[in-house]
């Protein structure tokens, strides 16, 4: 072996053992969180305190390069590290990769991110697409009910990413909490860690922009409501796995945030903090609270965006009185329909999650027609409904397996269509239907 060779390998070798020591101080993600025309969010979680950047360029023109700032991650706060990139230019496809400790960490996927465009007074609205779901649980036998593994298929998430969304929606039960995880900081951090690190979710948080909603799972204990003990602590967990751009809008706690992309505005509320015990007889009952309730009202009211997603955890529009439904609250959920009718506001969807399968609800009754898309399960067990008790349910919609939705938005500015998809976990397509937004108004 000559010394050109030997001098090749020993390169060679120490290239890799570096490249293996970066990656081993890689926990979970990058993961692209929220979008807009200036900034963008990017996360990451180390195993240990690290120093921590992104380098970005764009994707047509890489000449030019920047970089976040840097932080050193901490265990206190899981050893997660919030950047932003703020040199971006409306409308730019962006590539980046992680810097720990000064040394490249090469992922074998793709990077990449997106600033939104600036449209306004300028084209028609661009045309987008976004995936959702709720109900992801990773099996982990220790701290399982015996029996069955609850978690499978993770394989969903493959077929995720290979939609090439330009945004996902967490309807909520993005993780699930056990007993062993819901009475202390500790336990809560550890989980939101041990479901962010699954190997088959890694491409999929890389490349596509993410925003989240919670339920009950990410709350607390099954069904939990306001009474929580620890809602402190899971909320502070909640703010710190995602890279929603606000959150807390009532300023008096939860997980309330909002949203835009393009023309369509996303209402993501918290049905759990202020939540009355499903239980609970006397007094005000309530699902959303009463500084929610009027922070959203007038937040619908101030929107001039062509289609207003209301993404909740629970259903809101399906008709049966049972579980966790809002038809469990009937006062709070008519008020909240009759003060959309009455305030004249056009364009209201419902996106929600919880029930462990898929459905579509459309109600008319008072002469808005208000939908509701439904989609669960991602990995958590199905629970399949035979006969649909549900009056609102529209025929040929139901979902009983394992499944992710899409809605896709397009057309000219004053005529803007949605298409809802329902898709299986190996991304079949289950059904299809189209809605127009000069149709979502009061008719009466």
């Amino acid at each position: 072996m000559n010394k050109k060779t030997l001098l090749l390998i020993i390169i060679s070798v120490l290239f890799l053992e570096t490249a293996t020591a970066q990656s081993s101080l890689l926990k979970s993600g990058p993961m692209v969180g929220y979008s807009t025309m200036k900034e963008a969010l990017l996360w990451v979680q180390t195993t240990k305190a690290c120093d921590v950047k992104f380098q970005y360029w764009d994707k047509k023109n890489t000449d030019r390069k920047y970089f976040t700032e840097e932080i050193t991650t901490d265990k206190h706060i899981a050893f997660v590290a919030k950047l932003i990139a703020d040199s971006l230019e409306p409308g730019i496809n962006y590539e980046y990769r992680l810097f720990i400790n000064d040394n490249v960490v090469e992922r074998p996927y793709a990077l990449s991110f997106q600033s939104q465009p600036l449209w306004q007074y300028r084209t028609d609205p661009p045309a987008f697409k976004f995936i959702m779901g709720s109900g992801t649980y990773i099996s982990e036998e220790k701290y399982d009910r015996l029996g069955k593994p609850y978690g499978t298929g993770y394989e969903i998430f493959e077929s995720m990413h290979k939609e090439k969304s330009d945004f996902m929606l967490w309807l909520g039960d993005n993780i699930y909490l056990r007993e062993a995880d819901w009475n202390s900081r500790t336990g809560i951090m550890y989980r939101y860690t041990h479901t962010r690190s699954l190997k088959e979710m890694q491409p999929l948080l890389g490349s596509t922009h993410h925003y989240a909603i919670w339920d009950d799972h990410d709350f607390g204990p099954n069904d939990s409501d306001r009474s929580y003990w620890g809602k402190s602590m899971t909320e502070e967990a909640f703010n710190l796995f995602w890279g929603n751009n606000n959150t807390n809008l009532t300023g008096q706690g939860g997980t309330t945030n909002t949203f835009f992309w393009n023309d369509v505005q996303f209402f993501m509320l918290d049905n759990r903090y202020f939540r009355t015990p499903n239980n609970r007889k006397d007094g005000e009952r309530t699902m959303i609270g009463e500084a929610q309730f009027q922070w959203l009202i007038d937040a619908l009211i101030f929107s001039r965006a062509s289609f207003k997603f209301i993404v909740i955890g629970g259903q809101v529009l399906n008709s049966e009185v049972s579980f966790e439904k809002y038809s469990t609250y009937p006062k709070e959920k008519a008020r909240l329909l009759r003060a959309i009718r009455d305030a004249k506001v056009r364009g209201v969807v419902f996106i929600s999650g919880d029930v462990h399968h898929t459905e579509l609800s459309m109600d008319a009754t008072d002469g808005y027609p208000f939908y509701d898309f439904t989609v669960s399960p991602l990995t958590s067990g199905v629970y399949a409904v035979k006969d649909n008790p549900n009056k609102h349910f529209v025929e040929g919609t139901l979902v009983n397996e394992k499944n992710y939705g899409i809605i896709e938005v397009s057309g000219p500015r004053k005529d803007r269509k949605l298409k809802m998809i329902a898709k299986s976990a190996s991304g079949k397509t289950l059904w299809t239907r189209e809605v127009c937004a000069n149709d979502l108004k009061d008719v009466k």
